[in-house]
């Protein structure tokens, strides 16, 4: 049975170390910066399984044009553990915790070619994505993450939204198709044909499954993907797109874009 609790002290948060070098290989966040951001509307959760801490996720508190939310800056759950819904786990509990800390909007980013990340993000909790950061973190170096732009989308989870309580799963199939996908030695090769007009009510757009896959394979590829996407993703939302669903595949995952202003986010930006 795995129980989530929110960390508050010293101790709670010295368990953080152990996931954050196996999930991320990297060092440590430092004890006084963590603690003092849950001591200032910050939130910490931590998941257990049994006496066995496996999974956190990490949020501080954020402030721009005039709106405080929460920024969830992490969220790792062990190997062993994934596959098992526990990140949502996470993310259901961190917005519990924040509507009730007076939270209505929690913010964070990934990288749009983790699909597994995506799906949580998109389909599983309603989350929505409209800003694109372009190399947002600059050279990183943890095993995930080396070796190419970290370019990230940047959610928006309106926690208290009608979108978020009560979005209903759409007939996205007449999506209008961004790209064509062709398979070639067990990887996806992408043709892109957008259209500079973007007009369509939905919008449609195929990225690798497996992206970790891909930049083992053919690093090339890799970043073909990265560059091209990054056009595609930003001219979306320069024209008032947002990406609002993933649909996962055997070599490739579909997303899905609406017009930003057709949702019903609560008036929240």
């Amino acid at each position: 049975m795995i129980a989530l609790r929110e960390l508050t002290t010293i101790k709670d948060l010295e368990q953080l170390e152990k996931i954050e070098r196996n999930v991320w290989d990297m060092p440590p966040l430092p004890i006084h910066q963590t603690l003092t951001a849950v001591k200032n509307g910050g939130v910490i959760i931590g998941a257990f399984d049994e006496d066995t801490f496996i999974g956190f996720s990490y949020g501080f508190t954020g402030f721009k044009d005039g709106q405080t939310y929460l920024v969830s800056h992490m969220l790792g759950v062990e190997k062993e553990y994934r596959s098992r819904k526990i990140g949502e786990k996470l993310k259901r509990k961190q917005r519990e915790i924040a509507i009730n800390k007076g939270y209505s909007l929690i913010r964070w980013t990934y990288d749009p070619l983790e699909t597994r990340n995506a799906y949580l993000n998109l389909t599983k909790l309603n989350g929505i994505c409209s800003v694109y950061k372009e190399n947002a973190y600059g050279e990183m170096k943890d095993s995930i993450n080396k070796g190419l732009p970290s370019d990230r989308f940047e959610v928006h989870w309106h926690i208290a939204s009608e979108y978020v309580l009560e979005k209903e799963v759409s007939d996205y199939s007449n999506a209008a198709a961004l790209n064509k996908v062709s398979i070639a030695d067990n990887l996806p090769v992408s043709t892109m044909f957008h259209n500079e007009q973007f007009n369509a009510e939905v919008y449609s757009l195929e990225v690798p499954m497996n992206f970790q896959h891909v930049k083992f394979k053919n690093y090339a590829l890799a970043l073909e993907w990265r560059i091209n996407t990054r056009s595609v993703f930003q001219k979306l939302f320069a024209a008032g797109y947002a990406a609002v669903y993933l649909i996962p595949g055997k070599y490739t995952a579909k997303y899905i874009f609406v017009r930003k202003n057709t949702l019903q986010l609560g008036g929240h930006s």
